[in-house]
């Protein structure tokens, strides 16, 4: 009798420890460190050139580091070498026109358009006194030692004179007061013109050199020598070094036990023994992968949050997507308010 109810009570035990078992065996256990699991991420850069033209040199290749402001490659800038030459030319044209008009007339040409007015005024003296001889000659003789005809070539040959010597002053009044100043702003205006044309060819010359604006690593070289380059067609890709972070998700339960800036540990596969320092930089505020019912306390474990935490990787170990466990220490001292 004794015996069965020892085997009674051993069953017992044993039924209610499976119960207790059971009820606990998918309860987290506390822990002092969260261990999350990611991919490394990093951003990328699509570099194209900023003009259509053939490609003449590409200076690197794939996994070279380049530096902010390296030369990656240029186009061909032969024809455009000229065009600028040429627009150059014209600027220094149209600078000289503008400085003949601003500098005014000469003193040789003044001298020689009051020289010109004088011989003008000597020969419509001439005609004048030609022409009063002559009438006077045809009014004493009436007619008989000199025509009427001869008095009427006299007269025109004194109005021609008289007209020669109005254009001659005139001239000379231009001369004295120089260029318009509608002719000056013409002239400048000329000149900024050229100016903009060199300028402009002077800055698609530039465009032609595609530089790195960021240290980085190339990741990609799509296009080669010879090939027509576009914006829209990138020519490389690059890869930047500076900030790496690991990609990780943890889920709602372990959500309040992690704050942006705690410092994290970062392993990999190839070198599990060498962790990389990091700190988490990025708590997401909306979960993924959501149910589409309506949770409930169980399904509501289920929702996961993205975590970036960023690595201190001096020695480039980490690559694109390489897989990553980071540890993260939860006895970690909340930062001093400000």
């Amino acid at each position: 009798m004794n015996k069965k109810r020892i085997a009674a009570a051993v069953l017992v035990l044993t039924a209610v420890g499976a119960g207790i078992w059971w009820a606990l065996r998918d309860r987290p256990v506390a822990s002092d460190t969260l261990v999350l699991y990611g991919n490394v991420d990093v951003r990328q850069v699509a570099l194209a050139f900023n003009a259509s033209e053939r490609i003449g040199k590409l200076l690197v290749q794939e996994g070279e580091h380049v530096r902010a402001g390296q030369l990656l490659g240029e186009l061909d800038t032969r024809a455009l070498a000229l065009q600028l030459a040429q627009a150059q030319a014209q600027t220094r044209v149209r600078e000289q026109a503008l400085q003949r008009l601003q500098a005014g007339s000469r003193p040789e040409e003044v001298a020689q358009a009051r020289a010109t007015v004088a011989a003008a005024q000597a020969d419509a003296g001439l005609a004048h006194e030609q022409l009063a001889r002559l009438q006077a000659v045809h009014q004493s003789t009436a007619g008989r030692a000199v025509s009427r005809q001869d008095v009427d070539n006299a007269a025109a040959r004194d109005q021609v004179a008289q007209a020669q010597l109005d254009s001659a002053r005139t001239a000379q009044q231009l001369v004295v007061s120089g260029p318009r100043s509608e002719d000056i702003a013409q002239a400048k205006a000329q000149l900024e013109a050229a100016r903009a044309e060199a300028a402009l060819l002077q800055h698609q010359l530039g465009e032609a050199q595609l530089k790195a604006p960021i240290d980085a690593v190339v990741r990609s070289r799509l296009m080669e020598p010879g090939d027509i380059a576009s914006p829209q067609r990138p020519v490389y890709t690059l890869a930047i070094t500076d900030p790496k972070w690991v990609r990780a998700y943890v889920n709602e339960v372990d959500l309040g036990r992690i704050r942006p800036g705690m410092a994290a540990a970062i392993s990999t596969d190839s070198h599990p023994a060498e962790a990389l320092a990091g700190r988490i930089g990025y708590i997401a505020s909306v979960a993924e992968f959501t149910p589409k019912t309506v949770q409930t306390e169980d399904l509501r474990t289920t929702l996961v949050y993205e975590v970036r935490v960023l690595v201190d990787d001096q020695a480039d170990r980490l690559r694109l997507g390489m897989p990553a466990t980071v540890r993260i220490g939860l006895r970690q001292a909340a930062p001093a308010a400000r």
